[in-house]
């Protein structure tokens, strides 16, 4: 069996699920997007007198059931990369922050394009980390109304893992369709392998803006996956009880999800959510805040009902700097994230309200993951049972050490962690400069920056991608230069192999529309 958890009895879900019907039906949405609530009123979808969208329960039903249970994402190459349903847990970076937590100053600054190659080649060879986000902002060393299409660049021409991106315009979506599909034969091609799962935000307060509503439309026509993210504020515009926010949140989600199988039905879409509490006193948002992830952990077990893939905003941490704290938030989320079976969990590398993205957060991070996914594979016999041979055996020997089944079963029994995580004793640990988490994973990242394997790209291909990224230009004339990788050095992993995850590699065979492979 796999390791799980329940928070919601299966009657309290029919009854969250019941509410949000009826509020979808009876209250509606507030849908700014002209072209959206066009298309929804085409599709039969009632107005009240106010104008909004009213969304009556079998039109919501027959979107959950023409939603896909699953789908695969492939990478750069074309590749079947991650199989996202059932309990498959992916952890991916956190997006979209302003400013890096300098790992070689200690300063926290507005990021510019040279961090955002360093994060991307970081995050290619992390193996827990199952593909990239756009996770945080250039800022001004590129025009804004193409920074989106900017960073997809640095992320396509430095690795070859999938992204969770989007667009940051309300028009911006076709672009990086456009730039997407230089890798694939055509759109349709694109279509069927989709390399990246675009972010659609919800608005809050019953409500979808011009640029998700156009977001939206562009995605689910061209096929992109998409992932549906209010940002629940439990105590400000939601309420501060768990099922009532999960009531709240549940509306939300689901009028993305319907308006997205009307567009186009079949379209993969991630029950989404990016909750944090408002805090009463200093009136922050902490995303790390206990009632936040326990709302996550609900409104998943609600989706998981509702057979839909999923995806939250866990395993990270509104502290300031990679201290106990940091530690703490981090790693309790992300096992409530893997419990949960969170489909795709972003948050690694992000601090301080998701506004600072941090390297040296991101190594110890894929740690962090390493072992929660360890966590959770499934439980059953390994040659264990019967018992009797092995009590005889540690009774002969007085150790296990050489037995046959200790040396068939360590390597995937045992999670052993790299350098970042401190395991040998405090003689060795003081010999060797006794540096704290901070400092082992400040040297882990430059480590592994020097052993960045470069990937190739179509000089072709290099060049319509600029051609794109500059057509979106007004002003601004050169576009940011961008570090050469140095020759890689080897990288010694004392853990190298040990620690493959079965949850991350996709299935053959399975489509989208087939559902979660038995």
């Amino acid at each position: 069996m796999r390791p799980s958890l329940n928070v919601l009895s299966a009657d309290l879900i029919d009854r969250i699920l019941d509410e949000a019907m009826d509020i979808l039906a009876n209250v509606g949405m507030e849908v700014r997007g002209p072209v959206m609530r066009q298309r929804l009123i085409e599709a039969g979808l009632p107005q009240d007198a106010a104008g909004r969208v009213l969304f009556p329960r079998d039109v919501v039903e027959r979107a959950i059931a023409s939603a896909p249970s699953s789908f695969l994402l492939y990478d750069r190459d074309g590749n079947p990369h991650a199989d996202l349903g059932a309990d498959r847990v992916h952890f991916v970076p956190g997006s979209s922050g302003l400013r890096v937590l300098d790992h070689r100053t200690g300063e926290a600054r507005l990021a510019n394009s040279t961090d955002f190659v360093e994060y991307v080649r970081l995050t290619d060879g992390l193996r827990n980390i199952a593909y990239l986000a756009t996770a945080f902002s250039t800022n001004n060393d590129i025009e804004a109304q193409v920074s989106d299409a900017w960073r997809l660049y640095m992320c396509l021409t430095n690795s070859k893992k999938p992204v969770v991106s989007g667009a940051f315009t309300e028009h911006g979506v076709p672009r990086m369709v456009d730039m997407m599909q230089l890798f694939r034969g055509d759109r349709a091609d694109l279509l069927e392998r989709p390399m990246s799962i675009f972010t659609i935000t919800a608005t809050g307060n019953f409500r979808y803006s011009e640029d998700s509503c156009q977001n939206l439309i562009d995605c689910v026509e061209a096929g992109v996956p998409v992932e549906i993210v209010p940002v629940t504020l439990m105590g400000l515009i939601a309420p501060v009880t768990i099922v009532g926010a999960t009531v709240f949140h549940t509306v939300d989600v689901l009028a993305g999800i319907t308006m997205a199988q009307v567009i186009r039905p079949g379209a993969p879409v991630l029950f989404g959510g990016a909750p944090a509490t408002f805090h009463m006193k200093i009136a922050s948002s902490p995303m790390a805040a206990i009632e936040a992830l326990h709302l996550d952990v609900a409104y998943v077990a609600v989706a998981k009902k509702l057979g839909l893939p999923t995806q939250s905003y866990m395993a990270l941490s509104d502290g300031k700097v990679l201290d106990a704290q940091a530690g703490a938030e981090t790693f309790g989320s992300a096992l409530l994230a893997a419990l949960a079976g969170v489909n795709s969990v972003s948050g690694p590398g992000m601090l301080d309200f998701v506004l600072v993205f941090s390297l040296a957060k991101l190594v110890f991070d894929d740690e962090i993951c390493g072992q929660a996914l360890h966590f959770v594979r499934e439980v059953k016999p390994l040659g264990d049972l019967p018992t009797r041979a092995l009590v005889d055996q540690v009774i002969t020997d007085q150790h296990l050490i050489m037995a046959q089944h200790t040396l068939d079963h360590w390597p995937t029994e045992l999670y052993l962690p790299a350098p970042v995580i401190e395991r040998d004793n405090r003689e060795n640990w003081t010999k060797a400069g006794a540096r704290d988490t901070a400092q082992r994973a400040t040297d882990e990242v430059d480590r592994r920056l020097a052993a960045y394997q470069p990937i190739e790209t179509d000089p072709a291909i290099d060049t319509e991608l600029i051609r794109i990224i500059r057509s979106g230009l007004r002003e601004q004339v050169d576009l940011p230069i961008l570090p050469v990788a140095a020759e890689p050095r080897p990288l010694d992993d004392p853990s190298a192999g040990r620690r493959h995850n079965p949850r991350r590699a996709p299935r053959p065979g399975p489509t989208s529309q087939e559902g979660p492979p038995s």
